[in-house]
């Protein structure tokens, strides 16, 4: 099957194209795309362990580490230990990290510029990828996609 045929590689390609359509927006805001993924999980639900930031960006705990490291030496995170459990680490947002989303919302302006889709059309496309994700690793076991 030719490689534009191929489902997987739209997928994918689509997503190399949205991140390099993000790149400018976040070298202002000083991140990279993986940072700016960890900060979306914090925005929507701050002070989480690792493990659970790890689990909703399908991400090993230790691939998470060097990241958060990088944010918390950007002074956007803090990490601390767990007081009900010292094994964890939780990770917080500063006011630092709060501050940049507002900043951060011109990525989703430029994407919605860039698709020539309105909004409620990326919404369903979104919801349509997600569910086929979320399909495909329920087959293969793999992980628990977020809610």
């Amino acid at each position: 099957m030719a490689l534009d045929d191929q489902l997987c590689y739209a997928i994918y390609s689509a997503g190399i194209a949205i991140q390099r359509l993000y790149k400018p927006y976040l070298d202002e805001l000083g991140l990279t795309y993986p940072q700016y993924l960890v900060l979306n999980v914090l925005w929507r639900e701050d002070a989480q362990t690792v493990g659970s930031i790890a689990e909703k960006l399908a991400l090993e705990s230790s691939t998470l580490t060097p990241l958060l490291k990088r944010l918390e030496a950007a002074g956007l995170v803090q990490r601390r230990r767990n007081p009900r459990n010292e094994r964890q680490v939780v990770i917080a947002l500063t006011p630092q990290g709060k501050v940049l989303r507002d900043r951060a919302g011109c990525l989703g302006a430029a994407l919605l510029e860039a698709s020539g889709r309105t909004p409620s059309e990326l919404a369903k496309l979104n919801r349509e990828i997600r569910q086929l994700r979320n399909r495909i690793y329920a087959h293969i076991g793999e992980w628990d996609a977020p809610l």
